[in-house]
């Protein structure tokens, strides 16, 4: 008969044989999976703007899949709402968000601050500098840049508004204006320069400057510069063809116009502009002195095409096909403002946000359909929600197919759905506390000049 302290030894060593013997094929499967386990599909986004963001996002932490993120700035910018911090309603931070705050915690991400210089196709790299960022899949979604339209000696004069840095500038340029022409010794001929503000271009980015800018001299700044009188104030849209707003419907082009033209913003229709001089906008003969001028008047594409050695098309845009790649560039996708794809209509799809947002996932599914090997996804289609533009406070238009909005209901329907797309519960908060202070108060709360503007030592030209 066995020792009693042995059978209890001999079954634990039994079982611990055992557990061994299990063990080790699973030991053995899991080497074999080092071993056979493939590389990570390395997906670079270039641009942090609304398509690469949405585009990004889709695919970041997915397994299988590094995605680097390649911007000039470390903050994605909310730029339809770019115009209200250059007109003192908002404050930059709260159009803005850190690019790494929105991947925090997405394994197999990175955001890296860098200027892109071009890409090297046939290598597969992204050239930044010295540097170079290797990719499988590319997809570049770098929007727009202002288009003089071969006049680029007009954007000293005449800037045009894409970054924060653009807004800061124009919102210490118009605050600057108000404290010169303040001074008892200005004159009447150089306090009429500087209260112009004259915006060429009268598409959605000119009316709600246009619009956003009247009610800051009349409505809040009144207060502030008791000793100018406010209704020198010269707001002045200048739009070459027949209408403004562009691509909306006939009656709510002049609605827009009559909601402006009843704040004291001149709408002038028809004229183009011929030369623009620091100081001065010339139409034909007619020569506009204006201290603060703002291009508002269209945009082309950054260089993409160049940095992938193809022809550009028009407004410099990239042609791709019906699924948003480049051809003749195996992976390589260019979405946003930067890319022409093929319109059923003949009519390119328009430079806003729900595109190039629409574009990134549509790109992002495509990516993961193909890297599962499933076929690929059907063309891609805009689906279109409806277009929106403010004029001023309780003023607005809102095109939803046959639906048209105007007033107050367009634009509360324009403030809730701004709100809605802006990046982050904490921006959201903000900016909604912000508007309605402002419209309780009839205050706005960026009114702040850190660099003064210097006057101008040239004299005024003779209008004629």
């Amino acid at each position: 008969m066995p020792h009693p302290l042995r059978v209890p030894l001999l079954l634990g060593s039994a079982a611990a044989v055992l557990c061994l013997a299990r063990a080790e094929p699973r030991r053995a499967a899991r080497q074999t999976g080092r071993a056979t386990r493939q590389p990570l599909h390395r997906v670079v986004v270039v641009g942090a703007g609304f398509g690469g963001l949405a585009a990004a996002q889709a695919l970041a932490g997915r397994p299988g899949v590094q995605v680097t993120v390649l911007d000039q700035h470390n903050h994605h910018l909310f730029q339809p709402l770019l115009y209200q911090v250059a007109t003192a309603a908002l404050s930059q931070d709260e159009i803005a968000s850190p690019v790494r705050s929105l991947f925090a915690g997405k394994p197999g991400t990175r955001v890296l601050m860098e200027d892109v210089t071009g890409i090297d196709t046939a290598a597969r790299e992204v050239l930044c500098g010295a540097a170079r960022v290797p990719y499988d899949t590319l997809i570049v979604a770098t929007g727009s840049q202002p288009s003089y339209f071969g006049h680029d000696a007009w954007q000293a004069a005449a800037p045009g508004l894409k970054t924060l840095e653009d807004a800061r500038k124009l919102r210490e340029r118009i605050l600057d204006a108000f404290e010169r022409a303040s001074l008892p010794e200005c004159g009447p001929a150089e306090r009429a320069r500087l209260l112009t503000f004259v915006m060429v271009g009268g598409g959605a980015t000119g009316v709600e400057m246009a619009g956003s800018i009247a009610e800051l001299a009349r409505d809040t700044l009144r207060h502030d510069y008791a000793d100018v009188d406010n209704t020198r104030v010269r707001v002045i849209i200048v739009e070459g063809s027949p209408h403004i707003l562009d691509g909306f419907a006939p009656e709510l082009q002049a609605r827009a116009q009559r909601d402006l033209q009843g704040m004291g913003v001149e709408v002038r229709t028809g004229d183009k502009v011929t030369d623009i001089q620091p100081g001065v906008v010339h139409i034909g003969k007619e020569a506009i002195q204006a201290e603060t001028i703002i291009w508002t008047a269209g945009v082309a594409a950054t260089p993409v095409a160049a940095w992938l050695g193809v022809q550009p098309a028009k407004g410099g845009r990239v042609a791709v096909g019906p699924d948003l790649a480049v051809p003749g560039l195996p992976g390589i996708y260019v979405i946003g403002d930067a890319a022409l794809p093929p319109a059923p209509d003949g009519k390119p799809l328009p430079g806003v946000a729900p595109v190039a947002k629409q574009q990134g996932s549509y790109v992002a599914r495509a990516i993961r359909r193909r890297l599962r090997g499933q076929a690929g996804t059907r063309p891609f289609g805009y689906r279109d929600y409806g277009t929106l533009a403010t004029i001023g406070r309780n003023k607005a238009v809102a095109e939803f197919g046959p639906v048209h909005l105007t007033g107050f209901a367009a634009w509360v329907t324009w403030a809730a759905a701004h709100i809605f797309f802006l990046i982050g519960y904490r921006n959201r908060v903000l900016v909604s506390a912000q508007w309605l202070i402002s419209y309780a108060m009839h205050q706005r709360g960026g009114r702040i000049i850190v660099e003064s503007a210097k006057p101008d030592p040239r004299p005024i030209a003779a209008a004629g």
